[in-house]
């Protein structure tokens, strides 16, 4: 066995070095050693985990009360008071009328020559339309017309540029109302339908 300390070569038996008499049996010190470093790191590693388990636990709880406190705040400047109870009626019934706008119910397009009928709901109806000719004659045209007696219409001349031409209609109806469009010799053609709601 070599001596750690001098480095002399000894029997395998012996407990001391012959020449400098250091002790032969310090290697179960060194993986105490070992085993007290792994030790740590195991323990620092839990450590650090449980600090970072506390560090998100507090975040998310302080994120909910913030949330809650301005949910609150919220709530409170919408709460009516007992003397201005109808003027908050009042205001808050004005936004909803604001709130209202055209939106998109139904769009429709194609190509050539033909026609096709829709069926449009009741309510503020706005009715837009374009088309574009396949060439100038007399009787190109796009004309959209309900059963309630509203229309719409493009058509170009002999001498009419070849360009896209738009048009559009609105109207109120308390029942649905039927729609027809009719198109001829077009390159394209759209009529799109809106509703005020």
């Amino acid at each position: 066995m070599k001596c750690s300390k001098c480095g002399f070569e000894n029997k395998n038996t012996a407990k001391f070095c012959s020449k400098c008499g250091n002790s032969l049996e310090a290697k179960p010190e060194i993986e105490k050693n070992n085993n007290n470093s792994k030790i740590i790191i195991v323990a620092l590693v839990i450590i650090i985990l449980i600090l970072a388990v506390s560090i998100g636990y507090f975040a998310l709880n302080n994120n909910s009360n913030v949330s809650n406190q301005v949910q609150s705040a919220s709530q409170s400047q919408q709460a009516p008071s007992s003397s201005g109870e109808s003027s908050q009626q009042t205001t808050s019934s004005e936004p909803a009328k604001e709130s209202k706008e055209w939106k998109l119910i139904g769009t429709y397009s194609g190509s050539g020559s033909g026609s096709q009928s829709i069926n449009v709901p009741a309510g503020q109806i706005m009715v837009k339309i374009s088309a574009y000719p396949i060439k100038n004659y007399a009787t190109n045209h796009l004309y959209v017309t309900g059963s309630n007696g509203q229309s719409a219409g493009v058509d170009w001349g002999s001498n009419s540029a070849v360009e896209t031409r738009s048009d559009s209609v609105s109207y109120t109806s308390s029942s649905p109302q039927t729609f027809t469009i009719d198109y001829y010799e077009t390159v394209s053609w759209q009529v799109e339908f809106y509703r005020y709601q």
